[in-house]
């Protein structure tokens, strides 16, 4: 009965799933710091919707851009008169993409306050353990409020190795375009202009290029087959089987 079952068992092929997670990320540590100043608020950006303000088409576009890093760790820092950082670091891109659509233009005060924005992403940037870190910061008007200047910030990024890659919203004539510059120059970066929708969209896909995100990691099972042990059990217990008259015969011709 013994040997039966074990056979029984052996021939049903038990196994047992060795889970294992790919949890190695490759991706980047970046985070989106948004002007939320009231000059986001005029409208006419988008050539599509005239209705929409510069703000709304902003979220819009950063919302498509973090959909495809597929392998980044995201956070994103608000900025105005005041900077917070709206989401930290995460890999949940769902969440992070609601999080930037309950942000409102002047939820962090009507002035633009650029050197508190680059603190603050950094400030969240340090939290994340990848090896490359970058920030993008996308802003339509002039620094003029916060603690921290933006030659201070970039001094303190450029010491951790972190790109900051900056992009002007609107006119030319609206934002400092010196300053982004410089920002982008002396931290190894680029620096950009945007004055539709259509141009962020494709500076967005050129930031893509030069960031590339690796494939998202996946969970995976190992199934790892237990037939070798019963299987084991019967061929031991065969053998016994076998050898045991063969013991008896001897042990009573002995005797």
């Amino acid at each position: 009965m013994i040997l039966f079952s074990l056979m029984v068992f052996a021939l049903a092929k038990p196994f047992v799933y060795d889970a294992s997670t790919n949890q190695h990320k490759k991706g980047r540590d970046l985070i989106l710091a948004i002007d939320a100043s009231g000059s986001m608020a005029q409208s006419g950006f988008d050539g599509k919707d005239r209705f929409k303000n510069k703000y709304e088409t902003t979220l819009e576009l950063s919302s498509a851009f973090t959909e495809k890093r597929f392998d980044d760790n995201m956070g994103v820092v608000v900025f105005g008169t005041f900077a917070y950082t709206a989401s930290p670091l995460t890999y949940d891109l769902e969440a992070l993409s609601f999080l930037l659509e309950m942000t409102t233009v002047g939820l962090a005060g009507e002035s633009t306050a650029i050197g508190d924005a680059l603190m603050q992403s950094i400030h969240t940037l340090s939290y994340g353990e990848a090896k490359n870190k970058a920030i993008i910061l996308l802003t339509d008007g002039y620094h003029n409020a916060g603690r921290t200047s933006p030659s201070a910030a970039v001094a303190k990024a450029k010491a951790l190795g972190i790109k900051i890659y900056t992009i002007g919203i609107g006119k030319k004539s609206d934002y400092d375009v010196a300053l982004l510059e410089t920002i982008a120059k002396e931290s190894g970066a680029k620096s950009y202009a945007a004055s539709s929708a259509a141009e962020l969209s494709k500076v967005y896909e050129e930031i893509d290029t030069l960031e590339p995100s690796p494939i998202r990691s996946e969970n995976y099972l190992n199934q790892k087959l237990l037939i070798l042990f019963p299987l084991g059990i019967v061929f031991v217990l065969l053998l016994l089987w076998v050898l045991y008259p063969k013991r008896a015969l001897l042990i009573r011709g002995v005797s």
